[in-house]
């Protein structure tokens, strides 16, 4: 049985832009490790929000506690397949990463599912909008 039955045709076009996606929100990730608000912010719109348990932070909001040093991270790593799909000039990137941060001080090791909504702007692939939510423990 032929597994593609069904399925739309490969578009190169599409391959290529969710390549570019997956490079970008790699050097994003290396970014945020970094702890360069300038580099971080070199990746999002300017109306860019993130959306947590606690709700809506904005870039400002984001950016100030990174700028402050009372957000740093140390490692951020996809740990699942990138799942990227591509509509015009939007993509939608979802996969698992894990994260060591420090916040005020404190350290917190996550373990989160992320979707990032990105949008293509002057050939660019700039993130508008992130959304996190922790991953269900595994079975011991």
């Amino acid at each position: 049985m032929d597994d593609d039955a069904g399925k739309a045709p490969r578009n190169p076009q599409t391959d290529a832009a969710g390549t570019q996606v997956i490079a970008v929100a790699e050097d994003w990730a290396a970014a945020i490790v970094s702890d360069d608000a300038a580099r971080i912010a070199s990746f999002m719109t300017d109306d860019w929000v993130i959306v947590s348990e606690t709700g809506i932070s904005t870039r400002e909001e984001f950016l100030s506690v990174v700028e402050s040093g009372q957000l740093t991270h140390s490692a951020m790593t996809l740990v699942s397949p990138a799942r990227v799909r591509i509509h015009g000039d939007t993509a939608i990137f979802t996969g698992r990463v894990t994260n060591t941060a420090h916040h005020l001080g404190r350290r917190f090791d996550a373990d989160e599912w992320t979707t990032d909504v990105f949008v293509r702007l002057d050939g660019r692939w700039l993130c508008a909008l992130s959304h996190i939510t922790s991953a269900a423990p595994g079975p011991d």
